[in-house]
């Protein structure tokens, strides 16, 4: 049977079933092969490695870089007729997500993969991908991305890196300062942004050994600091006019669609950090005693071990069902269609809004797994003894590369919005009806006997609430609501936590049937607990967006119906979560 396809954010209005999403019990031999072969390098290769890679010693991520082409690792997405692999987003995920586990060698690797070596193989002309992909693939160079700028960095088309054409119209002149460039110390093909004649932003690949060309000294970060960052500095620089990438004008095109890859590659990479921070603290505590017991009998860190596992389980549901989905329409398009990348990118760019809702959700997993991990080691955890000091500090660059989750989150309904009034998704008509129940009482029985039937029935629920909020603020405000933030993102909030819980419960009612008793007691926990915490983000969320739209009777209504819509009978959660914790700390790793 053909996969359904979805629009993007079309989630939000309509009912979606287990059988239309991609969950990780369903890898096939290939893609558990290349996560094995991922994860053998980083425990083989790369932690043996990690405290010189610590303290910068480069010449170590450029030998790995070589290792990963020797491997395989740098030719997924690269397409075969240059010699890649051309495999799917699943196994690109996967490889994310596993090489995460390397600290920030998993830096270097994915600035490499994703912004560094995409804007080639999706926008560069068959002569540039002839002379520079093979480079790439094997390790033997590594790229770099250069959108950011000291004084441009969200709003990355206020670029002032300018572009002039030379005399002799053989060269680009390029001058201007990029900022916080990932693998800028060693790379050698940077993709650079620039305005032709101060007003056509446009993407350049510029070789290391440019004229021209110089970097900047290593920034002192607060973590990944084994990854190189640095600024890269144009001072009448000489590209070649066949080094320009893609069409004069049109860079925006190249940078906002490969980061789309790159915002959803991170919900992978965050997932897989988040698999081995609770790993690490499970092990610590049943070692580390108190009051002449392990600290893993109390119940107060047991809650947060059940807590973690079920917003990881979320997390992992979130990143392969994207995956599934774009792979889905991906597979749609003959390789043989004229401009095959063009269509490739619009297949992509149509789940824009899910790629944020991975990056800001998965992001923010983590920031609350190593929170509570470094919390767990108690005072040690904030020694560098240990690893949970390291994984606080790594942490915090994830909310802020790939367009801080501030932008993410505005972007969500601000496509959403942008895409009804052009016709695309019909949110009015569908707000309409959900403002109708808002005033008719609701008598519906749950089927005891479907599986999650209570979720379920909230999940449509919280997609009302949604509409309602989203139609209140565009009746209010009008085409004046793209200017309302504090509005947009409570809407982001309530968006985001709709597609995740609806991911875990739709990825759990799928391959419950094959679980054994105890792992089907462990999913079903891990459900009722996500759903729970996440249901509450909603409702705090809903709230507040009702009182930044509306004021008296109208504010009144409304906030009853958050309250009815956001109901979730939680019945069970006390025993749910201790299920789930002694699960964790039996196998002494995430579960799933």
């Amino acid at each position: 049977m053909a996969a359904r396809l979805f629009k993007g954010s079309e989630y939000l209005i309509t009912e979606v079933t287990k059988d239309d999403v991609f969950t990780p019990e369903e890898f096939t031999d290939e893609q558990k092969q290349i996560g094995e072969t991922t994860e053998q390098f980083v425990l083989n290769e790369v932690l043996p490695r990690r405290e010189e890679i610590e303290h910068q010693n480069f010449n170590i991520n450029v030998d790995l870089m070589k290792r990963c082409g020797e491997l395989g690792l740098l030719m997924i997405d690269a397409p075969e007729e240059y010699g890649g692999l051309e495999l799917d987003k699943v196994t690109s995920m996967l490889a994310a997500e596993k090489i995460s586990q390397a600290g920030s060698f998993s830096v270097t690797y994915t600035a490499h993969t994703g912004i560094g070596t995409l804007p080639l193989v999706y926008y560069g002309t068959p002569e540039q991908k002839e002379r520079y992909l093979d480079k790439l693939i094997s390790g033997e160079w590594v790229a770099a991305y250069c959108l950011t700028e000291p004084g441009s960095g969200s709003d990355a088309l206020g670029a002032s890196a300018t572009a002039t054409l030379s005399d002799d119209g053989k060269h680009y002149i390029l001058n201007g300062t990029k900022q916080f460039i990932t693998n800028g110390g060693f790379a050698d093909l940077y993709t650079i942004f620039a305005k032709i004649d101060k007003q056509h932003f446009t993407g350049f690949l510029v070789e290391r050994t440019t004229e021209g060309l110089s970097i900047g000294p290593e920034e002192k970060k607060l973590g990944v600091k084994g990854s190189s960052t640095t600024q890269v500095i144009l001072e009448d620089a000489k590209v070649p006019v066949e080094n320009l990438l893609g069409e004069i004008g049109k860079g925006h095109k190249i940078a906002f669609n490969v980061l789309n890859v790159g915002r959803f590659k991170l919900g992978a990479a965050t997932t897989g950090a988040s698999k081995q921070a609770i790993a690490e603290a499970l092990r610590y505590s049943k070692e580390r005693k108190a009051f002449g017991v392990p600290i893993s009998t109390f119940g107060a860190i047991g809650e947060k071990f059940a807590d973690m596992a079920a917003a990881i389980f979320a997390s992992e549901s979130v990143v392969y069902r994207l995956a599934g989905m774009i792979d889905d329409r991906l597979a749609t398009i003959p390789k043989d269609t004229p401009n095959y990348y063009d269509a490739y990118q619009q297949g992509i760019e149509e789940y824009s809004i899910e790629c944020a809702v991975a990056k800001v959700f998965c992001s923010e997993v983590l920031a609350d797994v190593v929170d509570d991990v470094l919390q767990v080691y108690g005072g040690y955890g904030f020694t560098q003894e240990y690893p949970a000091e390291g994984f606080y500090r790594d942490e915090r660059i994830n909310r802020i590369w790939e367009g801080t989750n501030e932008i993410n989150r505005l972007l969500i309904p601000g496509t959403i919005l942008r895409r009804a009034m052009k016709g695309e998704i019909p949110l009015q008509k569908e707000a309409m009806k959900a403002f109708e129940s808002l005033m008719s009482p609701d008598f519906v029985e749950l089927d005891e006997s479907v599986p999650f039937a209570a979720e379920k029935a909230l999940l449509v629920n919280l997609k009302k609430t949604f509409l309602v909020l989203a139609g209140a603020g565009v009746q209010k405000f009008m085409d004046r609501i793209k200017d309302e933030q504090e509005i947009l993102l409570a809407a982001a909030d309530i968006a985001i936590n709709i597609f995740a819980i609806e991911s875990a419960v739709l990825r759990a009612e799928k391959i419950l049937p094959k679980l054994s008793d105890t792992r089907r007691s462990a999913v079903e926990a891990a459900v009722k607990t996500f759903t729970f915490n996440a249901t509450e983000v909603i409702g705090t969320a809903a709230r507040k967006a009702a009182y930044y739209v509306e004021e008296g009777d109208t504010l009144t209504m409304l906030l009853a119906g958050v309250r009815r819509f956001t109901k979730y009978d939680a019945t069970g959660l006390l025993p749910a979560k201790r299920v789930l914790a002694e699960a964790c700390l039996e196998a002494e790793k995430y579960i799933f």
